[in-house]
C-alpha cells in the first residue's frame, strides 16, 4: 500500500481529512510526542486531539504491519513456486491481517497430517477425481486402481479415505470457505458454559448453565467466563444453530451433485478441521475485543482518578488502618512534607482506644490539622467510626475523608519509597502516601505502577503488555495536561513529561539540588542529556513559578514568546502585567482572527495564548468538583429505601458504577438505574471522582450490599 493510500484508508476509517492524518504521522515519525503535537502543532493537524492522534498512531502501525505481512507472504509463496498473479492481487488487496493469514494457510508448511500422508501415498489424483464424478460406483471403481501395498494402500476403502482426507484439508484451507463459515458462526453462534462440578459453590455460579450469542456478549462476561475456564471451574464451548446449512454449503462448494463420499468429506472437514479452528478464532476475537474494552475502561477510570482536584493549603493527618498491627499515622504539612509518624490501636481494647483518641487529639491540636485522610483498606470503617466519634467531641472544624489506598502498599515497598523515607517502615510510608494522595493525587499516584491503582475490571486477565502501554499513555496525557512545576516535581512525575525519560528526570533534579531552584526555562537547556529535541518536546509542560520571566509559569511554549511579546505590545502592555484585571479585560476584547493575521500566527495557537495569559498558573483540575469531606459516619442500619445521599464514584465498569456513600462497601448503581433514558455505557454519564446524588434502592444486610439509583425513587 502506497503511503498516500495508507493515509486515505486511515482518514476514511476515522472520519478525518487525509492531509491531517498525513501531517500527524509525519510529526510522529519526526520524534514528536502525542501530547506535544496535540498542544503545540494544532495548525498542522487541524486541532486533532490526543484521542484522535492515538487512533491515527494505532491504525498506521497496523497498516504498516499489514504491508510487511503481505510482502512476507508473497515472498514465501513465491519461493515455493506457487505464486500466481491472481493470488498476488488477492493478497495485495487484503485489508485485514486475518485475510492475509487465510490466503497463506494452504501454503503454510504443515506438520504431518492425514492429508499429507495421503499425498505421499500418491492419492492426490484420486482426490481430484472424486470431485468430478457423480456416483459412488465410479469413485469406488477408480479407487481400485490406486491399491498399492508398497505405498500402504491396501484396499479401496483406504484409497478413498486418503482421497477424502486430502479434500477435507483443501476445503478447510480454502480462504473463501473459512470467511463464510467464520461469518456464519459469528452470526449464529452461542457461547455455552456449564460447571465441571455442578454442586460446587463459586463466584461463577451464574455460568453453571448459561448461554449467550457471541456477538452480543459484553466484555466483562467474556473475561469472567475465560477466567472460570482457566481456573478449571467451567466447561465452555461454541454451539451453532443451523450447522446443516454449513454442511450443505461445503458440499455445494465441491460439487453441484455431491455423492456420499463428498458428503462425508464435508462433514469430516467441518467437524474435525474447520469448526474447532473457527471456534478458537472467534473466542480469540471475543477475548481481544473484551480486553480492549477492559483496558479502555481502566484507562478512562485512571485518567479521572489522576485528574482528581488537589486539596491545597491543608494540613493532613494520614491514617493507614489495621487491626492487630495498629493504625499507622503520618502528619504532612501544606507542601506534603512529613512532620510526624506514629501508631495507634483503636480496635484492640477500651484502654487502647482511649489512648489512641488522646494521641490523635494531641496531633490535631499540635499540628493544626484540617483534614484526616483514612485509607479504605482493612479496618477502614472501624477507624472511620473512631475518628468520627473524636470529631464530635472537638471544639474545632475538622473533617475526614476516605481515600482509595489501592497501590499504596506497592509504593511503600518500592525502591522509590525506600529512597524517600529510608528510616521508616512500609506501613508508615503508606500513611504518608494516603495523606499526600488527598493533597495532590497526580503527584502521588504517578509513583505507583498504573495497573496497581485498582480502578478497572479484570485488569489481571488482559494482555499485560497492552495494558501497560495504554496506562502509561494515560499517565503521560494527564501529567502533560496539568503541567509540572520543575522546582517541586519528583522523578516519578518528571519522567512522564513529554520527551523526558528517567535519566533526564534524575538529571533535572540533580541540577536543582546542586545549583538551587530554576528561575528560567532556558536553564533546562544545560541539563545533561536534555538535548534540543527533548527541550522542544518538554519545555511547554514544565512550569517555573516566581521566575525571571512571567511567561515561564504558563503553558505557552517558548517558541511562541515572540508572538506574546508582539501581542502585548499591540495591547500597550508588558509581561509584568500578566494576571492583572486591566490586561485580562484587554485580552477579552481581542478579535482572534484579526489579531492572528496581524501577528502572523495561527488562530488555534493565539487562542491558547490568550487563555494562558488570562489564567496564568491555572491548574485545570481545580475546575472539577472538590471531594466530599465528612464529619460523621453512616451505618448500614441508617439506610432506608428511597433515602437520598451524596457520594463519590470510585469505579466505573461495563454494568454500572460503584459509589462511595460512606459505608464499608461501595454501593452499586446498575446501568439500568443511571438515567430514565437509555444509557449506552456508564462512562457516558459518570467518571471516577464525580460527586453524584443517589437514592437507596435496596439494602442487603447479610451480604452488606447496597443497590443505588441515580434516578429519584420513592
Amino acid at each position: 500500500m502506497e503511503e498516500k493510500e495508507r493515509f486515505q484508508a486511515i482518514a476514511d476509517e476515522l472520519s478525518l481529512e487525509p492531509a491531517r492524518v498525513e501531517a500527524a504521522v509525519h510529526l510522529m515519525e519526526e520524534g514528536n510526542t502525542i501530547p506535544f503535537i496535540a498542544r503545540y502543532r494544532k495548525e498542522m493537524t487541524g486541532e486533532l486531539d490526543e484521542e484522535q492522534l492515538r487512533g491515527i498512531e494505532e491504525r498506521n502501525k497496523y497498516l504498516v504491519q499489514l504491508d510487511q505481512k503481505k510482502e512476507e507472504v508473497i515472498r514465501l509463496i513465491d519461493e515455493q513456486g506457487k505464486l500466481t498473479e491472481e493470488l498476488r492481487k488477492k493478497i495485495e488487496a487484503a485489508v485485514k491481517l486475518q485475510t492475509v493469514e487465510d490466503l497463506y494457510r494452504p501454503y503454510r508448511p504443515k506438520r504431518k497430517t492425514r492429508a499429507s500422508q495421503a499425498r505421499e501415498r500418491g492419492l492426490a489424483p484420486l482426490a481430484e477425481f472424486l470431485r468430478q464424478v457423480q456416483s459412488e460406483a465410479e469413485a469406488e471403481e477408480k479407487a481400485g486402481s490406486f491399491i498399492d501395498p508398497e505405498k500402504e494402500v491396501g484396499s479401496v476403502e483406504e484409497a478413498l479415505q486418503g482421497a477424502m482426507d486430502i479434500l477435507a484439508e483443501e476445503l478447510a484451507d480454502d480462504p473463501e470457505i473459512r470467511r463464510w463459515v467464520r461469518e456464519f458462526h459469528w452470526k449464529r453462534g452461542e457461547l455455552v458454559t456449564e460447571a465441571k462440578e455442578a454442586d460446587e459453590r463459586s463466584v461463577y455460579e451464574m455460568y453453571y448453565d448459561y448461554r449467550e450469542p457471541v456477538r452480543k456478549m459484553p466484555s466483562h462476561r467474556v473475561l469472567a467466563v475465560n477466567r472460570g475456564e482457566r481456573e478449571g471451574v467451567l466447561k465452555v464451548r461454541l454451539e451453532v444453530e443451523g450447522a446443516e446449512r454449513v454442511l450443505n454449503h461445503l458440499e455445494r462448494h465441491m460439487s453441484k451433485r455431491p455423492h456420499r463420499y463428498l458428503t462425508e468429506t464435508a462433514e469430516d472437514a467441518y467437524k474435525r478441521l474447520i469448526a474447532p479452528s473457527i471456534e478458537r478464532e472467534i473466542r480469540s476475537t471475543m477475548t481481544e475485543e473484551a480486553e480492549e474494552q477492559a483496558i479502555h475502561i481502566f484507562s478512562e477510570n485512571l485518567r479521572n482518578l489522576l485528574l482528581q482536584p488537589p486539596v491545597r493549603g491543608k494540613k493532613v493527618l494520614g491514617v493507614d488502618p489495621a487491626y492487630r498491627t495498629g493504625c499507622k499515622l503520618a502528619v504532612v504539612d501544606e507542601t506534603g512534607k512529613m512532620h510526624h509518624v506514629g501508631v495507634i490501636f483503636p480496635t484492640l481494647s477500651q484502654s487502647k482506644a482511649r489512648e489512641a483518641g488522646e494521641t490523635v487529639s494531641r496531633l490535631v491540636e499540635q499540628y493544626d490539622i484540617d483534614i484526616i485522610a483514612i485509607g479504605n483498606g482493612t479496618a477502614s470503617r472501624e477507624t472511620e467510626s473512631f475518628i468520627a466519634e473524636l470529631i464530635r467531641g472537638w471544639d474545632r472544624e475538622v473533617y475526614y475523608i476516605i481515600v482509595n489506598e489501592a497501590g499504596a502498599s506497592v509504593y511503600s515497598a518500592s525502591k522509590l519509597a525506600r529512597e524517600e523515607f529510608p528510616d521508616l517502615d512500609v506501613a508508615q510510608r503508606s500513611a504518608i502516601s494516603i495523606a499526600r494522595r488527598l493533597q495532590d493525587p497526580l503527584a502521588e499516584l504517578v509513583k505507583i505502577e498504573p495497573k496497581a491503582v485498582g480502578v478497572g475490571q479484570y485488569q489481571h486477565d488482559v494482555s499485560q503488555k497492552r495494558l501497560a502501554e495504554s496506562l502509561s499513555a494515560v499517565v503521560e496525557s494527564a501529567v502533560n495536561h496539568v503541567g509540572v512545576d520543575v522546582n517541586t516535581a519528583s522523578v516519578s512525575l518528571l519522567q512522564y513529561v513529554s520527551g523526558v525519560n528517567a535519566t533526564v528526570a534524575k538529571n533535572i533534579i540533580k541540577k536543582r539540588e546542586e545549583e538551587g531552584r530554576y528561575t528560567d526555562r532556558n536553564q533546562l537547556k544545560k541539563v545533561p542529556r536534555l538535548g534540543a529535541k527533548t527541550y522542544e518536546q518538554c519545555i511547554g509542560f514544565l512550569r517555573v513559578t516566581d521566575g525571571d520571566n512571567p511567561l515561564d509559569k504558563t503553558p505557552i511554549h517558548p517558541e511562541s514568546y515572540p508572538v506574546v511579546e508582539a501581542l502585548l505590545k499591540e495591547l500597550g502592555s508588558t509581561p509584568g502585567a500578566i494576571g492583572t484585571p486591566d490586561l485580562n479585560e484587554a485580552l477579552r476584547q481581542v478579535e482572534v482572527e484579526k489579531m492572528a493575521e496581524v501577528l502572523g500566527c495561527g488562530v488555534p495557537t493565539l487562542r491558547d495564548i490568550l487563555d494562558a495569559l488570562r489564567r496564568p498558573g491555572r491548574d485545570p483540575r481545580e475546575e472539577l468538583p472538590a471531594p466530599v469531606l465528612r464529619s460523621d459516619v453512616l451505618q448500614l442500619e441508617d439506610l432506608k429505601e428511597g433515602m437520598q445521599l451524596k457520594g463519590t464514584v470510585r469505579n466505573v465498569v461495563d454494568f454500572g458504577a460503584f459509589v462511595d456513600i460512606g459505608l464499608k462497601n461501595d454501593g452499586l448503581v446498575h446501568i439500568s438505574k443511571m438515567s430514565d433514558r437509555f444509557v449506552h455505557h456508564p462512562m457516558d454519564l459518570v467518571g471516577v471522582g464525580d460527586v453524584v446524588d443517589v437514592w437507596v434502592l435496596q439494602v442487603d444486610p447479610e451480604r452488606e450490599r447496597v443497590s443505588l439509583s441515580m434516578v429519584p425513587v420513592g
